[in-house]
């Protein structure tokens, strides 16, 4: 049997209908770009996780630099964030021209939040919270962190539609909460797209301004912006894919259960549930001493898995500048050795998690 990490056909086909019947919609509608339907998927998605505001953007890249961009934070500030994050995260940061500052991951693969405080100067501007793999981070924590200080607060929420802390949502705690809709997402479009969530009302109004070459009404542009719009054919199937979100989500817990009470295994750690979060399992991710050869041993058995990250970004060649060399972070960089995310999708069939679990459990 092959088992894929990830299949994205299985969620398209089990909504077909509804995803071709908006498509052609749209396209016959002749309107795609700031439409109807990108503006109905925003007071939508709003409503979804209890925010004020949605923005749609181009993808969740623009939504982080364009959000450090709207908060005023650029060269000679520093943005507090977790070493053991996709670089994504941290390119928001440094496309502004501020600094990172990295601190370690606690046992859940989310910013550990007792280690914050001490990294914060006279010159850091805000915190930038990863909801990694789909888990909330302790937020009620980092709010006062941000409130004692007078920082900002911006959510990477890429991997963690629908997660709550506390039983609130991610991307409402801070001022801008940041989410990608990239296909392999939990609320994923059929292309690239993304958006942030916010609580005041101007701070929206720039972020539309700023979205379309920062023009406020057409050829009369209030600021130099960019081209970051949400196009209306993938705003579409967005909400398509925003009436099923539940049941989804739903389904990637039952596995995610299958999984923690089946796999038995002492060379594998599997993951934990913080207390006060949930987690929408976007990625199903365990650590290994013998992490290589446990994918070597998973391949030969047709069962596909992704390593998320084998490169931390203060190692990254891209990020050589800022000076960092390995041991800087060593929990950072044990979990980059470390990590697997096992096969985790919508419409994984029963069969197929058997077959994982028998595989790993024989490892």
């Amino acid at each position: 049997m092959k088992v894929m990490a990830n299949r994205m056909d299985r969620g398209f086909f089990r909504y077909q209908e509804e995803f071709e019947s908006k498509a052609l919609e749209v396209l016959r509608s002749g309107w795609y770009v700031l439409g109807n339907e990108v503006k109905s998927f925003e007071e939508e998605f709003a409503a979804y996780t209890g925010g004020n505001h949605c923005v749609g953007l181009a993808s969740g890249l623009d939504a982080l630099w364009i959000a450090f961009r709207l908060l005023g934070i650029g060269k000679g500030d520093e943005v507090i964030v977790q070493g053991n994050t996709y670089i994504a995260s941290v390119m928001g940061i440094t496309m502004n021209g501020a600094t990172p500052i990295f601190v370690e991951p606690n046992p859940y693969y989310n910013i550990d939040v007792s280690k914050i405080e001490e990294k914060i100067t006279e010159r850091t501007k805000a915190i930038l919270v990863v909801h990694l793999y789909g888990q909330a981070s302790n937020m009620a924590e980092v709010k006062k962190l941000t409130e004692k200080y007078n920082l900002k607060l911006v959510e990477d929420c890429a991997q963690s539609h629908g997660a709550c802390f506390d039983g609130q949502m991610t991307g409402t705690f801070g001022d801008v909460g940041c989410f990608s809709f990239y296909p392999s997402k939990n609320i994923g479009a059929f292309g690239d797209g993304g958006g942030v969530v916010v609580k005041d009302a101007g701070l929206a109004e720039d972020f539309r301004v700023y979205r379309n070459y920062g023009s406020e009404k057409r050829y009369y542009n209030k600021v130099v912006g960019a081209n970051s719009r949400l196009d209306e054919l993938q705003a579409g199937l967005l909400r398509v894919r925003l009436r099923h979100v539940e049941e989804c989500e739903e389904e990637r817990r039952q596995i995610a259960a299958r999984y923690l009470a089946e796999i038995q295994n002492d060379k594998l750690i599997l993951p934990g549930v913080q207390e006060g979060a949930t987690a929408v399992w976007h990625q199903f991710v365990v650590r290994s001493e013998q992490r290589d050869e446990l994918k070597k041993y998973l391949e030969e058995k047709e069962i596909g898995t992704i390593i998320h990250y084998p490169i931390p970004p203060h190692l990254s060649e891209a990020y050589q500048y800022l000076g960092y060399k390995k041991g800087d972070f060593p929990i950072t960089e044990q979990y980059a050795s470390q990590v697997l995310s096992l096969p985790m999708y919508n419409g994984m069939t029963e069969e197929e998690q058997s077959y994982v679990i028998d595989a790993i459990n024989a490892f």
